[in-house]
């Protein structure tokens, strides 16, 4: 499915069913350097469930045209464009690392069209290694290589993957190869320098979810604990034997958190 807004061509899957705005409307925002085929299992099973759902690609992300923004407050603006373009009134957003900031601070900014967030691998800073900054910005393959290996846990490292054959590090050293290159060094930049998590936390008024991997590395489960904390009657999932990449480690794990929160 593709919009058209603001001059580019943003690009969607709808969970393998047809979008339709009339059913309760779910959007997943993705992470830096991914794009919209982390959610493939979670899309999936809600679009045959009686939602509608777009897992989206940011601008100059994925198949989207455009720029890669390197500002969440730019991106938090921006999805309710994307509602327009599909002619969405409201909508819930699950977000990932930075699609998480991304939601987080939509829902805050734009409460008349947010009815819920749902955050997952997030904390109200999220500051990005010197060192993956510069490979990311430099587009050097050692940054893809530490997102992988600092974004998964042991599971990811020795295999895991829930589907048979499949190399959770292989693919995902794959699939960060095949978007655009300077969408990761964007995306770390904006996680990087956004600095009003924690006022922007507090002023959450729609219900809210916030799920963390116990083996996450880049946001550690603390730090998804704090930022539960100060999001008013937030609810915390804690997952275990996984790490960042928890939509993908334990898919089932992370499916089960969402159906019970939305």
């Amino acid at each position: 499915m593709r919009f058209e807004i603001d001059g580019e061509t943003i690009f969607a899957t709808t969970g393998g069913r047809s979008f339709d705005p009339s059913q309760p409307v779910l959007i997943f925002l993705h992470g830096a350097g991914f794009d919209h085929s982390v959610w493939n299992l979670q899309t999936r099973y809600f679009a045959h469930r009686g939602f509608s759902v777009l897992a989206v690609d940011f601008p100059g992300n994925g198949r989207s045209t455009g720029k890669a923004p390197s500002d969440i407050g730019k991106l938090a603006d921006w999805v309710p464009g994307l509602m327009d373009g599909a002619g969405v009134k409201e909508a819930k957003l699950i977000g990932h690392s930075m699609g998480a900031l991304v939601a987080l601070e939509c829902a805050v900014r734009h409460p008349q069209r947010i009815l819920g967030i749902c955050l997952l691998g997030a904390s109200e800073k999220m500051p990005v290694h010197p060192d993956l900054l510069e490979a990311a910005k430099k587009n050097e393959p050692l940054a893809y290589e530490l997102v992988c290996s600092w974004g998964h846990g042991r599971r990811g490292h020795i295999g895991g993957a829930p589907v048979p054959g499949m190399s959770l590090m292989g693919g995902g050293l794959s699939l960060m190869a095949s978007v655009r290159k300077d969408a990761l060094g964007a995306g770390l930049k904006a996680c990087h320098e956004y600095s009003s998590g924690k006022d922007t936390a507090q002023k959450v008024h729609c219900s809210s979810l916030v799920i963390t991997g116990a083996e996450d590395r880049m946001t550690p489960a603390s730090k998804g604990r704090e930022l539960a904390g100060l999001i008013p009657e937030c609810n915390l999932e804690v997952l275990h034997h996984c790490g960042h990449m928890m939509m993908l480690e334990d898919s089932k794990a992370c499916l089960d958190a969402l159906k019970q929160n939305i």
